[in-house]
C-alpha cells in the first residue's frame, strides 16, 4: 500500500443532487475519470429528480468556510471547480476561499437553471458571479442560456455574449448543446481575440448533469497540466461519450455515464 497521492486535488464547491446526476456527484465521478482526487464541499442542498427542481436550500456561510478550510489545511489543492452558489453571499463566501489559494486556477461554471428548467438561484446570483467571481476566474463554462442571462441579451448569439462577458473573465467556454442543429458548436473565447471552435454530433434526448460532468472534466484536466484549449477539447470528448453511454434511470432527462468509462 502506497501512503502517497498521486492523483492532484481539486476542491468542487457545489450543491448536492439526491438525485445522483448533477452536483457534487457529477463532480467526483468526472474527476475520478480524469485521474483525480475530488474534495467536495457542499454549498446548497436541493430537492430535485431526473424531472426538475422544485426547491433549495443555500448552507450558511460559515459551514461551508469550515469544510473547505478543512481541505485546504489538509489537502494540496491544484484546481477549485464551481458548480450551484445559490445566493449572492455564497459568491462572496468562494472569494474569501480564494483568498487563501492564492495563484490556484478557478473553473466557475455558472448553475442558474436545472436540466428540467427550474431556477437553482435567482438572475442577481449570476450578476454577481459576472461582476466578483468571473474576475478571478481562469475560465467560465456557460451554457448559451446561461450566457444570455449573465450578459443580459436574451436573444444573443454565442459571439454577442462573449463580446459582453470578455471584459470579467480571461476565457470563457459557451457550450451549444442547448440548440436545434444537427452538430453543436462549443466556442472557446479568450480576452486577447483567440478563439477555438469544437463541433460534435448531437446525440437525441436530454440530459441531467452534462454542465457539471464538463465543468468538472475540465478542472481535472488542468489539474493535470493539460494546457487550456487542450484540456477543453479533452473535457468535451470525455463529456460527448458520457452522454452516448448515458441511462435513463427515473422518469426524466438521462443521466450520463461517467464511469465505467468506454472509450471506444
Amino acid at each position: 500500500m502506497s501512503g502517497h497521492c498521486s492523483r492532484p486535488v481539486v476542491l468542487c464547491l457545489s450543491g448536492h443532487d439526491p438525485s445522483g446526476g448533477a452536483g457534487l456527484q457529477a463532480d467526483i465521478e468526472a474527476l475520478i475519470a480524469q485521474g483525480c482526487h475530488a474534495a467536495p464541499a457542499v454549498t446548497a442542498l436541493t430537492v430535485q429528480d431526473t424531472v426538475n427542481v422544485t426547491d433549495f436550500r443555500v448552507l450558511d456561510r460559515e459551514w461551508v468556510l469550515a469544510q473547505a478550510d478543512a481541505v485546504i489545511a489538509d489537502l494540496p489543492v491544484a484546481v477549485v471547480k464551481l458548480g450551484m452558489l445559490g445566493s449572492v453571499e455564497m459568491v462572496e463566501t468562494v472569494l474569501e476561499i480564494m483568498q487563501k489559494l492564492p495563484g490556484i486556477p478557478l473553473v466557475c461554471d455558472p448553475v442558474l437553471r436545472a436540466g428540467g428548467g427550474g431556477a437553482l438561484g435567482k438572475d442577481e446570483v449570476g450578476y454577481a458571479m459576472r461582476e466578483r467571481l468571473f474576475p478571478v476566474s481562469t475560465i467560465a463554462t456557460p451554457n448559451l442560456p446561461e450566457a444570455r442571462i449573465l450578459a443580459e441579451l436574451p436573444e444573443g448569439s454565442a459571439d454577442e455574449c462573449a463580446e459582453k462577458l470578455l471584459p470579467f473573465i480571461r476565457h470563457l467556454l459557451i457550450t451549444g448543446g442547448h440548440g436545434d442543429e444537427t452538430e453543436v458548436h462549443n466556442r472557446l473565447y479568450s480576452r486577447d481575440g483567440s478563439r477555438y471552435d469544437f463541433s460534435c454530433q448531437r446525440l437525441p434526448g436530454s440530459y441531467h448533469g452534462s454542465g457539471c460532468t464538463l465543468a468538472s472534466a475540465l478542472s481535472g484536466r488542468l489539474a493535470l497540466g493539460e494546457d487550456l484549449a487542450s484540456a477543453v477539447k479533452s473535457a468535451l470528448d470525455y463529456t460527448w461519450r458520457t452522454l452516448r453511454d448515458a441511462e435513463a434511470p427515473g422518469r426524466g432527462q438521462y443521466i450520463p455515464r461517467r464511469l465505467p468509462l468506454d472509450l471506444a
